[in-house]
């Protein structure tokens, strides 16, 4: 089974960022309102990023990481554009998976 960490930009522009094994669905789910409470009343969503892991706890840890990030780090993230050394490592072991 194939884990999926994504994140998501609410209507408000705030991010969320959560993990799966169905994607779509999930999505759904938030744009239903059936899906994290944070996300309740915020949607529409849009998808900015997702990474593939090969595990739950993988995908957990990845998960953690990018909650602890700066609004900018997370940014930097979607876009693909390491703001500094840390965030280049972050972003080469993302591309290895």
């Amino acid at each position: 089974m194939r884990w999926t960490v994504y994140i998501l930009e609410c209507a408000d522009s705030t991010l969320y960022t959560g993990i799966t094994t169905d994607l779509p669905r999930r999505i759904t789910e938030h744009e239903l309102g059936k899906g994290a409470r944070y996300t309740s009343g915020r949607g529409p969503f849009l998808l900015v990023h997702q990474e593939f892991h090969i595990n739950r706890a993988e995908a957990s840890k990845r998960e953690i990481i990018i909650k602890a990030m700066t609004r900018a780090r997370k940014l930097a993230l979607i876009q693909g554009v390491p703001k500094n050394e840390k965030d280049l490592a972050e972003l080469l072991l993302v591309s290895m998976d």
